[in-house]
């Protein structure tokens, strides 16, 4: 009774309440105390490997340590995305300087989205920065790591394959060991400084 009553006191000392809370999968229902244990035990986004807009290789290895923000768009688009990049600015321009902080931006359309047509949407969007990363590569390989890491389309994305077109306004914050800890709607301003204030208290975790 006494070891049970010690395992106990134990575990809840070792319990943390966090600012920013943990998702650990689609149905994005946040866990604001976790103990050490059970947070190195949380769903971690895969390991990914992609071509950036200067044509170099960038790949989850560079993430370590970092925290990041990761959308899925395409240059083409005329609705949703415009908005969502221009929001992400605002997010950048607060942390610009500092390599702490990653911006990710994934092509949904990888085929028609080159290293030239990204680089050329960069320059269109006033994007000249080593934080800023706009990637393309294999339409499977990025479908499946929206849908079944970051959960960008949340629980209506499990029940989806990479032959179905992905097209969310969603932006997914994640912390500097790869656990997600924010998700926003890329088209709301208001969302934008909710991302600001939350990556401002990863950064004193």
């Amino acid at each position: 009774m006494l070891s049970l009553l010690s395992s106990l006191l134990l575990a809840c000392s070792n319990t943390a309440e966090y600012k920013v809370p943990f998702y650990t999968d689609a149905s994005y229902t946040p866990i604001w105390k976790i103990d050490a244990q059970a947070k190195n035990n949380l769903n971690h986004i895969a390991p990914f490997r992609f071509t950036n807009q200067y044509g170099r290789t960038f790949s989850s290895e560079d993430l370590k340590g970092k925290i990041y923000l990761a959308n899925f768009f395409f240059t083409t688009c005329k609705g949703i995305c415009p908005k969502m990049t221009n929001n992400i600015k605002k997010i950048y321009q607060h942390f610009e300087g500092n390599p702490r902080v990653l911006f990710l931006s994934h092509s949904v359309t990888p085929e028609i989205d080159s290293v030239a047509k990204l680089k050329a949407y960069a320059d269109a969007n006033d994007i000249h920065t080593p934080q800023w990363e706009l990637l393309t590569g294999k339409a499977t390989e990025i479908y499946n790591l929206a849908r079944k890491s970051y959960f960008v389309e949340e629980a209506n994305g499990l029940s989806k394959d990479s032959t179905e077109f992905l097209h969310t306004e969603n932006i997914v914050l994640v912390d500097k060991d790869g656990h997600i800890r924010g998700l926003y709607n890329g088209t709301i301003a208001l969302d934008a400084e909710r991302a600001i204030e939350d990556i401002d208290a990863l950064l004193q975790e």
